[in-house]
C-alpha cells in the first residue's frame, strides 16, 4: 500500500527518499542524485546538507547552495535532530549519502547521532531500511577499513563512487550519473539513462 505522505513535494510520490551531502569531495554526486531524481513524480527527496557540504560545494562547484536546497522537496537543517526523518515512525525508502565522509562513516560505524545526517542513517539501519553509502576518501588506512566494515555489520551499504567504463563515458557528467544511477538501483528507483552491462563485444577466448 501507498505510504500516507505529507503534502509537501510531488503530488503522487509514493516513495521519500532522504538525501544526506557532507562535506567530503564529491558535493556533484549528491546535487546529480537530487537533479534526476526531480524527473520522477513517485519520489519525494529529503535533504539535509552540513555546514562543510555547503563550503564543498562553494569550491568544487558553479552551484548555489540556495540552488541546491531547491532541488529537494524538503529540507532539514543538519543539526535538527527533531526533524522528521529523525523518527522510524515517518517512512522513507531510506538514505543515500552522497558524498560520505569519513567523519560521517565514523557517526555511522559508531551509531552517534549527534547531528541529523548520522541520527537519520541510524533510523533508517535500525527500521531496516537501506542506507547507502558513497565513501569519498583515498588512500585508506585501517581504521578507515575497520570503520567501513562496522558500518556495513550495522546494515549500511558503502559504495565508494568507482568509474565505471564500460558504459564509454565522453564527459565527467557521464562518470557522476552512472555513478549516481548504480546508487539509485540499490533503492529499486531506475534512472532511464543508466547504462547497463549486456554482455561484451569481444569473442570469448576458444576453449
Amino acid at each position: 500500500m501507498p505510504q500516507d505522505l505529507s503534502p509537501v513535494g510531488p503530488p503522487h510520490a509514493t516513495r521519500r527518499l532522504i538525501v544526506g551531502i557532507t562535506g567530503a569531495s564529491g558535493a556533484i554526486y549528491g546535487i546529480r542524485a537530487l537533479e534526476l531524481l526531480r524527473s520522477l513524480p513517485d519520489v519525494q527527496t529529503h535533504l539535509v546538507l552540513t555546514a562543510s557540504a555547503a563550503r564543498t560545494i562553494v569550491e568544487e562547484t558553479d552551484y548555489e547552495v540556495n540552488d541546491v536546497r531547491a532541488l529537494a522537496d524538503e529540507v532539514h537543517h543538519a543539526k535538527d535532530i527533531g526533524a522528521s526523518i529523525s523518527s522510524g515512525s515517518f517512512r522513507t525508502a531510506g538514505m543515500l549519502v552522497a558524498p560520505c565522509s569519513i567523519k560521517t562513516l565514523s557517526a555511522v560505524a559508531n551509531c552517534y547521532g549527534d547531528e541529523l545526517v548520522a541520527r537519520a542513517a541510524d533510523v533508517c539501519l535500525k527500521e531496516r531500511r537501506r542506507v547507502v553509502l558513497l565513501l569519498r576518501e583515498t588512500p585508506l588506512h585501517a581504521g578507515h577499513i575497520e570503520l567501513m566494515a562496522q558500518a556495513t555489520r550495522n546494515g549500511a551499504i558503502v559504495m565508494p563512487p568507482v568509474p565505471a567504463f564500460y558504459h564509454r563515458p565522453a564527459t565527467l557528467m557521464d562518470l557522476v550519473d552512472q555513478t549516481v544511477g548504480r546508487a539509485l538501483d540499490l533503492f529499486d528507483i531506475a534512472l532511464p539513462g543508466t547504462r547497463r552491462w549486456g554482455g561484451g563485444k569481444a569473442r570469448p577466448p576458444a576453449p
